[in-house]
């Protein structure tokens, strides 16, 4: 049940359990006032971009990383001051797209990100509902109604590439409740591209809880209330990128924040129909998704594909898709609209550190204390590829490695692959991975293929015309590559280990700040 608060301006620097200090942040924009303090981790810029492609190209090689086509970085979070064509607006990208960023954001130390995850999912705290007069997103309200709102001349939405299907709105947070029961609200990322004056389609991932609210809703034939909100404090983006049956239907993400956080996110009535947005956002869009109207995604354009999406090729065009019809906008005064490039460093750390805390919480229930560490893997856009790093004490953990492994692709159903290191491998380092994989791996025993498993319907290679073994779109195969030292040869696969000194009077500058 939501309570109705009063809200206290004043945002104080807490510590949790663990002891990681988090900090004071509850908006974006106390969230680029913290990372702005931390010399390389934030820029600004008042030269002017074209959000049409161009934004995105100069990203590229400032700090987008990821599945990007090289050559690319991780680096700092950057705004733009100057937006062609849009005279008061202001673009932020690659607020999350570096893990020591979501570190400084968070609180927990980068290698235990996973973990401080893992233990908001379990400790959430409710959002809570605000007055309209304590919601700075609605300083400034534009009506659909009004003859002349266009919401693509209001908002200067980007596309990554000259063949994107239009205009995309990528880091808009979908908040939705089941038509039936109120109570049951859901967040997701979807995305959402840009078709007409107040018209956004929709691409819903099968199997997203609030796809199931609007197949509820149009079965009835009406439409789904929706607010679309941008600009957000990140561990509300974050929360919002824990799947089933981490967070199964009925799970409001919302309340992950708050146990991230330790305090509610705080929620206000929408201006223009009965949804609830999220008060502190920069941006938020109101509407409804049309019972049983359909758009073809690139009607625009006619490209046929999407956009750049996170294993790095451009998704196709969508022939058929849910239109929302915008029936309001509100933000806050001199808005900031946050973007993402889609294949990026950000989309990681977004899906992938959720992913590593659903999987940790799963294998540490079934075998306690055996599974080290989990990284979801860069090259797999946080979703694809997994490591697992596992500690071997008896000889029955290496069949608990291969347990660990299972466990993992069930609990997370988009994985593909799984690599198993030992505990002295540095699963952070791919160089690490892969020599583990040279050195402690024989392929004709140490790799477990499961074949005609559902995945993710954007990996490109997971169609029949790829593999004669995959009969229907959507499935694929799963590999485990157990990279670990069988527990009777341990001793025989002891790395050379150096004398420990302190690096740093020879080499200060090296070590600044570690």
């Amino acid at each position: 049940m939501n309570t109705k608060i009063t809200r206290n301006d004043a945002v104080s620097t807490t510590r949790d359990s663990e002891g990681w200090i988090i900090p004071p942040i509850d908006d974006l924009r106390s969230a680029i006032d913290h990372i702005s303090k931390v010399k390389g981790e934030y820029r600004e810029t008042d030269h002017p971009v074209d959000p049409n492609a161009e934004l995105a190209g100069v990203y590229r090689y400032i700090g987008a990383g990821g599945t990007v086509m090289r050559p690319t970085r991780v680096g700092p979070a950057m705004t733009f001051n100057s937006i062609k064509g849009y005279p008061d607006a202001r673009i932020l990208v690659g607020m999350m797209a570096s893990r020591k960023r979501v570190s400084l954001l968070l609180g927990a130390p980068q290698r235990q990100l996973g973990l401080q995850l893992g233990r908001a999912v379990k400790h959430v705290i409710p959002p809570v509902i605000v007055a309209a007069d304590q919601a700075p997103c609605q300083e400034t309200v534009y009506r659909a109604s009004d003859p002349d709102f266009d919401i693509r001349t209001l908002l200067p939405a980007p596309t990554n590439t000259p063949e994107d299907a239009g205009p995309f709105f990528c880091m808009g947070l979908l908040l939705a409740s089941d038509p039936d029961d109120a109570t049951i609200s859901d967040v997701t990322i979807h995305r959402l591209c840009v078709q007409g004056r107040d018209e956004l389609s929709v691409y819903f991932v099968p199997g997203r809880h609030i796809d199931s609210f609007r197949q509820k809703a149009e079965a009835a034939g009406k439409p789904l209330p929706i607010s679309i909100n941008m600009g957000l404090d990140p561990a509300i983006y974050i929360g919002a990128c824990f799947e089933a049956p981490t967070t199964p239907l009925g799970f409001n993400e919302l309340g992950i924040a708050g146990g991230l956080r330790g305090k509610g996110v705080e929620l206000v009535n929408c201006v223009s129909h009965s949804q609830k947005s999220i008060a502190r956002a920069e941006i938020v869009i109101e509407g409804e998704i049309l019972p049983g109207k359909r758009v073809q995604e690139d009607q625009n354009t006619k490209t046929g594909k999407a956009m750049p999406e996170f294993p790095g090729y451009d998704g196709v065009a969508n022939p058929s898709l849910p239109v929302i019809r915008i029936t309001a906008v509100t933000m806050r005064k001199e808005a900031i609209l946050q973007t993402i490039v889609g294949p990026g460093e950000e989309h990681v750390n977004l899906v992938g550190i959720p992913t590593e805390a659903s999987i940790h919480n799963a294998i540490e229930v079934a075998l306690p204390g055996f599974l080290q560490d989990v990284y979801a893997h860069s090259a797999g856009g946080g979703k694809l590829l997994a490591i697992l790093q596992i500690k071997k004490v008896t000889p029955l953990d290496d069949g608990k490695a291969r347990q660990a492994a299972l466990i993992a692709l069930g609990v997370y159903r988009e994985l593909k692959n799984i690599i198993i290191v030992d505990e002295d491998v540095d699963l952070f380092d791919t160089n690490d991975v892969l020599w583990a994989m040279q050195t402690r791996y024989q392929g004709d025993i140490s790799t477990i293929v499961i074949p005609g498993i559902i995945g993710h319907p954007l990996d490109p290679s997971q169609a029949p015309e790829y593999s004669p073994f995959i009969n229907a779109k959507s499935l694929t195969s799963k590999t485990i590559f157990d990279c670990t030292v069988p527990f009777s040869l341990k001793s025989k696969f002891v790395r050379a280990k150096f004398l420990e000194v302190d690096p740093r009077p020879f080499a200060p500058d090296l070590f600044d700040g570690e």
